[in-house]
């Protein structure tokens, strides 16, 4: 998949049912793998079969993920309709503007405990692995126009590498899956 534009969400009832830590680690599996059945998506995840499917429905609802061709009888695969979303918790609407706090805690939590363990992890890699990864931390002041320009020009150091945000045959020798994560807050 290239690296289109994100799907803006806004609907505070489709991110309600994304804000679930299995709904979640659904759609990442499914951008590991192109497409899953319930059962392969469940021991990825450690949920029953029958709870994967209940939250494969629900995210197929809101429009994440659709049935795949292929399937047969009850063995039925799973992809995403796209990859990426964004959001932002400013929104006029008070419903929506708290499920989109809801939402963007629970995937700050989790993307940080995530990167806590991946920044673990990295030591025991091997040395070309070590040199290239890590992270950087920056402090600039900046006004509220420099911070959206900076965000757009992250984005498009990226763009070029769209085609990888999903494993393919045709990737070099060696490419493994690295996750780029970028914070901006006030301190």
């Amino acid at each position: 998949m290239s690296f289109d534009a994100p799907r803006e969400l806004n609907d505070p009832k489709a991110m309600r049912a994304l804000a679930h830590p299995v709904r979640i680690a659904l759609l990442e599996a499914l951008t590991v793998h192109a497409q899953l059945t319930a059962t392969e998506a469940g021991e990825i995840v450690g949920e029953s079969p029958a709870n994967t499917s209940f939250h494969l429905r629900q995210l197929a609802k809101y429009g994440f993920v659709e049935e795949a061709e292929g399937g047969t009888g009850r063995r039925r695969p799973w992809r995403r309709k796209e990859l990426g979303l964004r959001f932002t918790e400013v929104h006029a609407d008070d419903e929506t503007a708290a499920a989109a706090r809801e939402l963007s805690r629970l995937y700050s939590h989790r993307f940080i405990e995530r990167a806590e363990r991946g920044l673990e992890d990295n030591r025991a890699l091997p040395e070309v692995w070590r040199a290239a990864l890590g992270w950087n931390q920056v402090a600039l002041h900046l006004t509220p126009d420099e911070v959206k320009e900076i965000d757009e020009a992250l984005l498009a150091v990226f763009a070029p590498y769209g085609d990888r945000r999903e494993p393919t045959e045709d990737q070099p020798h060696g490419a493994k899956r690295v996750e780029f994560l970028t914070f901006a807050y006030r301190l």
